[in-house]
């Protein structure tokens, strides 16, 4: 997968990741989307680093989709927890 699509991957990774953990967060809409392409990129690290499972060449594998939304959800929570969740 090139650049472009893990970008496009990470955007829906952090939006499902915000719809698995709803609430409002620090950095609204924006944050939110770069957390989740962040948490992409650094899902897909991780899982071809230390799960020794390498990166596909296809959009559509699951495997890659959960770690980019695991990614991100690890990301969102770290950032809430730095920077305060304001759910009130």
């Amino acid at each position: 997968m090139g650049i472009v699509s893990w970008i496009i991957l990470g955007l829906l990774a952090g939006a499902i990741a915000k719809v698995l953990l709803p609430g409002r967060d620090p950095g609204g809409l924006i944050g939110t989307t770069i957390i989740g392409v962040a948490g992409a990129f650094t899902g897909g690290w991780l899982s071809a680093k230390f799960l020794d499972r390498p990166i596909q060449n296809e959009f559509f594998d699951l495997a890659t989709w959960g770690s980019a939304i695991a990614g991100s959800l690890v990301l969102l929570i770290g950032y809430r927890i730095l920077f305060g969740n304001s759910r009130d």
